[in-house]
């Protein structure tokens, strides 16, 4: 198909909707409509808090369409039925897309090797898992949650340093350039997944971000659960009864200490002591403070 002349809309809400509108729009796709969830409200004063794709759209220059309940926006609806794009892109949305929508040819970019890691936190629960190995699939979408058919995948290794927030924007990319890619080709094939092998990658619950220290297992698993959590508000520990969250942890072998589960202070900085090894905290925050290294922490503490 012809990219250039083809009609395209986009519909999304969340981060990686976001970043993914601007890589299609980067890799050519020209979209005649853009449309997204409504603001949240929070905040004293009940401030208006457009999506992050509305945000992204307007610091590109272009206009969205903003909708609650996706099938019963009549005027958007009118508006599929006289425009008729070709491709409808639904990324990072929120909502269960039905008939008149899914009647047109919808596409997802989903941050997985599908059939894997289906559902609502697939980058968090890979590194929740310690895969060492992940990719972005495009599909068709299907009334069953990402069981459609799908155009083209690509795998890519995860990075020790890898965290989160950096694989959605290398997922993102890559998804945006094999979309449009594989949109080159004359015909579109779409392959059946296997669903044996499916699993699910269940969204995030907020006991998940706190890290028991007497009970959070191998450093290793630790550090997964910093990488994973960075971008949804970032894990922490309980210290002296406060938050101190965790953005940024690194293993240590030539540290030790006796005691598991213990935060200890050498040389300046904040170690935490497994049965394997131990964990610097490299960057944290405390209750009410700003974002910083763990020696500055320490330096503030009255010891």
């Amino acid at each position: 198909m012809n990219i250039e002349t083809s009609k395209f809309w986009f519909i999304g809400t969340g981060q990686f909707a976001a970043l993914c509108l601007q890589g299609l729009i980067k890799n050519g796709i020209n979209f005649q409509r853009i449309i997204t969830g409504l603001p949240t409200r929070s905040g004293r004063n009940n401030r208006e808090n457009p999506s992050a794709v509305e945000l992204k759209a307007n610091e590109i220059g272009l206009s969205v369409s903003r909708t609650g309940k996706l099938t019963e926006n009549q005027e958007l609806i009118s508006s599929l039925n006289s425009e008729k794009p070709d491709i409808i892109f639904v990324i990072d949305f929120g909502q269960i897309i039905r008939d008149p929508f899914l009647s047109f040819l919808c596409l997802n970019i989903h941050p997985s090797m599908l059939p894997e890691y289906r559902g609502a936190a697939p980058i968090q629960r890979a590194l929740l898992d310690g895969k060492t190995k992940t990719g972005v699939s495009v599909f068709r979408l299907a009334k069953a949650m990402d069981a459609g058919d799908i155009l083209t995948q690509s795998e890519i290794e995860i990075s020790p340093e890898d965290c989160a927030s950096d694989l959605y924007i290398k997922l993102s990319d890559l998804g945006c350039k094999i979309s449009c890619d594989v949109l080159k080709n004359e015909t579109l094939k779409f392959t059946p997944q296997d669903n044996s092998r499916s699993s699910y990658a269940d969204k995030l619950n907020k006991d998940e971000f706190l890290i028991n220290l007497s009970d959070s297992g191998s450093a290793e698993n630790f550090i997964n659960r910093v990488r994973a959590l960075d971008m949804s508000g970032g894990a922490y520990i309980i210290n002296s009864g406060k938050r101190l969250k965790i953005w940024k942890a690194d293993l240590r072998n030539d540290i030790k200490s006796k005691e598991k589960g213990n935060l200890f202070i050498a040389d300046g900085r904040p170690f935490i002591s497994f049965s394997d090894c131990c964990v610097e905290l490299s960057e944290v925050q405390g209750e009410g403070k700003k974002r910083m290294t763990g020696r500055e922490w320490v330096g503030g503490l009255r010891i």
